[in-house]
């Protein structure tokens, strides 16, 4: 399932009186649920034949974790845009192991660049940068598993 359907699905859902919803395309399926008070809106949750991890949502974007990888390593991070992974899964830096990475530091990139791609379920999902400039630091290593909100790249 694209990210941009469940983006999608999740501002939906906010703009609405809906207390959850769920989607199945195929054997992928995503649910969306408000907890009690309404103030968080639930991760999507893809289910497959294996079982997955998965982390709840922050209620704003980019909202800053309390504790975790990210949290350690926050004073590490040069002062720019941090591009975060948007869901669990695989990180890789290019698109075959035998082919260049879609970026490297010092680099300029335009909005909607691909700086990497994340597997997740044996599909292979390009992760683009959301604004444009030079990539200051690249924080995943290629073909390491990344946590959802997990740092990725940083662009200045």
């Amino acid at each position: 399932m694209d990210l941009r359907k469940i983006k999608k699905l999740i501002d939906l859902l906010e703009e609405s009186n809906l207390a959850e919803i769920e989607i199945k395309e195929g054997e992928e399926s995503v649910r969306l649920a408000r907890t009690p008070r309404g103030t968080q809106v639930a991760a999507p949750v893809m289910h497959a034949p294996a079982p997955m991890a998965h982390a709840p949502a922050p209620s704003m974007p980019m909202a800053p974790m309390a504790e975790g990888a990210s949290g350690a390593g926050k004073s590490d991070l040069p002062d720019g845009d941090v591009v975060r992974a948007p869901m669990v899964g695989t990180f890789y830096a290019s698109p075959a192991p035998d082919k260049p990475p879609f970026v490297s530091v010092g680099q300029a990139v335009k909005a909607g660049d691909t700086l990497g791609i994340i597997e997740a379920m044996k599909m292979f999902n390009p992760i683009e940068a959301e604004v444009s400039g030079t990539v200051l630091k690249i924080i995943a290593e290629s073909g390491q598993p990344v946590e959802f909100d997990q740092p990725l790249f940083v662009i200045g």
